[in-house]
């Protein structure tokens, strides 16, 4: 998982949970506590996967553009972090006579391959509205 995703997800249940749906990087950096940098860049990606719209000039920002129960977290790995279970390295040499050592990187392979679609499902089962009215019930709490 990367930090990206979480970045990503935290603006869209904040973008969701605004009256009037509309935040500037720099606030949704301050709510997230980071860069509002990397909130650009992260928001910029969700604007080309269609989950935000961006209005320039003063009062502008950055809106939720979908409904927030219509966006999965799995919507959302899937455009910022599929795939990044796997190790960027694995331990092994395909080409050793060692049929650990030349098998172990086709395995490890595997095993991520497989927690990594059993992540995009359980996922698939949590929207963005979801995460809100659990922040929401936690505040009350």
């Amino acid at each position: 998982m990367n930090s990206e995703f979480i970045i990503a997800v935290h603006s869209l249940v904040l973008l969701a949970h605004r009256p009037d749906g509309m935040a500037s990087s720099e606030e949704i950096a301050s709510n997230v506590c980071t860069n509002p940098v990397r909130v650009r860049k992260v928001m910029s990606c969700l604007r080309k996967n269609g989950f935000v719209d961006t209005r320039e000039g003063s009062g502008g920002g950055y809106r939720l553009s979908r409904e927030p129960d219509g966006v999965t977290l799995a919507d959302i790995y899937r455009a910022l972090a599929a795939g990044s279970l796997a190790p960027s390295w694995c331990s092994g040499d395909p080409q050793s006579d060692c049929m650990v050592g030349s098998n172990m990187g086709d395995v490890m392979n595997a095993v991520f391959c497989g927690a990594d679609q059993q992540l995009e499902m359980y996922l698939e089962s949590i929207t963005i509205g979801q995460m809100l009215s659990r922040i929401a019930a936690k505040a009350k709490a």
